[in-house]
């Protein structure tokens, strides 16, 4: 089987590019997309427990990966939340499909966001990961609106070997990923 189109892309265009901007000594020092995480928290599932399996299912479809339920840690009595409840549904995704994932998000999904202009810078956190949130689950063509009871967001989260958030912003930037107020 084939490598996904980015993967090739990183290797063959994004690795030494990024090798001489950086003025890295060996290509082993290029930061390199390690996983994606996609996280659904539903705080109504606190009420209704089949939201959550709607919420695996609906990141299942998605990322074409079996998601997981998420459980609570503790219990907080202001929210009716109780310890080990399933509150949310995730999925890490390593590999190709990452890769092919990756490359749906920036080709298929982002541009059909509503008023879409990019997406923030600010969403690094001083290690060289990138979290991105979407409001809406249904940007993803492989969802059917006409299922769809209730739209919710997801948090994206691009995990990186990049040392500084400059270098992820430079290697999320040459993956296609769409930043709004590009610096410089």
């Amino acid at each position: 089987m084939a490598n996904p189109r980015l993967k090739d892309k990183y290797l063959q265009e994004i690795v030494p590019g990024l090798k001489n901007k950086f003025g890295y000594k060996s290509i082993m020092q290029v930061p390199k997309l390690t996983k994606v995480v996609i996280n659904k928290g539903i705080g109504a599932a606190v009420a209704d427990k089949k939201l959550v399996d709607v919420g695996v299912e609906e990141l299942t479809t998605i990322s074409g990966q079996k998601a997981v339920p998420t459980i609570s840690k503790k219990a907080i009595s202001n929210f009716k939340l109780r310890e080990n409840m399933p509150i949310g549904a995730k999925v890490t995704l390593r590999g190709d499909k990452m890769y092919e994932f990756l490359d749906r998000l920036t080709t298929v999904a982002l541009p059909r966001v509503r008023d879409f202009k990019g997406i923030s810078d600010k969403g690094f956190d001083g290690r060289g990961n990138y979290t991105l949130g979407v409001k809406e689950q249904i940007i993803f063509p492989e969802i059917s609106i006409d299922k769809v009871t209730r739209i919710s967001g997801m948090d994206i989260t691009f995990v990186t070997t990049a040392q500084t958030d400059e270098e992820s912003l430079e290697l999320l930037k040459a993956l296609g990923m769409p930043f709004a107020n590009q610096k410089k």
